[in-house]
């Protein structure tokens, strides 16, 4: 990259806008410089609160020849045909998690990678954390020996909060509840850290009193294609965790965060533990590990704006978003089906069949 930044826009000016937009500021690798959304009060509220420029359409921010790429953070659904509009205009693409609604939809947005000659960049950006960075370092050097097993949590207390005025009280908008919203977080996480899926087996429950539509408790088994074995569990009525634990042969890793910091990245390392446990050695002998500052955020808008300037994809692939979102489908699967495994790759090839015959279809 050349030393000035890459001039990136930012699209859907909600809350999450402001996170990023945050994270962007202490970069200087990429620079925001123009935000849109379809009300003209969001929009001046925006510019006023971080001083980004309003673009007044998607039409003069598509137009404009310094912006490189185009960070999405509308709603899920709309994450295709936002997608689509910013790759015909010749610009990457950066879309938070999940990478689309639907697994159709998110290979489709795989697929503008060619059509356009651009590349897609999604947010899961949760395999960047120091922790979880850490401990792919220690199992690249055989520190942990063979791993075996790995299990992981993410739970917060959003299921009591639900109300029928909430996007995420209904199925067809949050399906399967934490396991659509915050377990996919880990399906990426177990990915990076263990190699592909093979097949998962996955129950879920509803205990929140509200009386929402989704279910607010799951527990995902997944099998990796060498054999190893990992666990996601997701509860949507406690207090807030993100953990993960890794078992080797040599030693096992065990990563936690303080989950109040999440919208403040750069603060995890204050409050976290990161420990490794060798042998035999039992838990009185653990080491504890020094964790740097980091921020998940501005790392993964570094890396789209090093994608925006090489032309090149990296890590957060759109392959890797589609892959957690089909340990998803999988899973939901796997529930109606009382607990019965289902393989990632009939996922994939169902879904791709279903695109081909609406591509026949019309």
């Amino acid at each position: 990259m050349n030393s000035s930044p890459v001039k990136v826009a930012i699209v859907g000016l909600g809350r999450w806008a402001k996170v990023l937009t945050r994270a962007c500021a202490k970069s200087e690798k990429l620079r925001i410089v123009a935000g849109y959304s379809r009300s003209p009060e969001t929009r001046a509220a925006f510019e006023k609160e971080t001083g980004v420029p309003a673009a007044p359409d998607m039409k003069s921010l598509l137009t404009n020849a310094e912006i490189k790429g185009v960070i999405l953070t509308v709603p899920n659904e709309q994450h295709l045909p936002m997608a689509e509009q910013v790759a015909r205009a010749g610009k990457h693409v950066y879309t938070e998690k999940p990478i689309a609604q639907t697994l159709e939809d998110g290979l489709k947005i795989a697929a503008l990678e060619k059509q356009h000659a651009i590349t897609v960049t999604v947010g899961h950006s949760a395999r960047l954390m120091a922790g979880i960075r850490m401990i792919r370092k220690r199992i690249d050097g055989g520190e942990l020996g063979r791993v075996a097993f790995m299990e992981a949590n993410f739970s917060n207390e959003r299921a009591l909060e639900l109300t029928p005025q909430t996007w995420r009280w209904y199925k067809d908008r949050a399906p399967g509840g934490p396991l659509s919203q915050l377990a996919i977080h880990q399906f990426d996480v177990l990915h990076y850290l263990g190699g592909e899926i093979a097949e998962v087996s996955s129950m879920a429950s509803k205990l929140s009193p509200v009386g929402a539509e989704v279910d607010d408790q799951s527990m995902t088994t997944l099998k990796f294609t060498d054999g190893k074995m990992g666990y996601v569990g997701s509860c949507w009525t406690s207090p807030g965790i993100f953990s993960v634990r890794v078992f080797g042969s040599k030693g096992l890793m065990h990563y936690e965060i303080d989950f109040g910091t999440w919208d403040t990245p750069h603060r995890l390392h204050e409050n976290s533990v990161l420990y490794i446990q060798r042998g035999k050695d039992g838990w009185a002998k653990r080491e504890n590990i020094a964790l740097p500052e980091s921020d998940m955020f501005r790392a993964e808008l570094e890396m789209f704006a090093e994608s925006c300037a090489s032309g090149k994809p990296n890590e957060l692939t759109a392959h890797n978003g589609n892959v957690a979102v089909a340990v998803v489908y999988a899973a939901l699967k796997s529930i109606d089906r009382k607990g019965q495994c289902v393989r990632i790759a009939d996922i994939m090839e169902e879904t791709r069949a279903n695109i081909g015959g609406q591509a026949r279809a019309a």
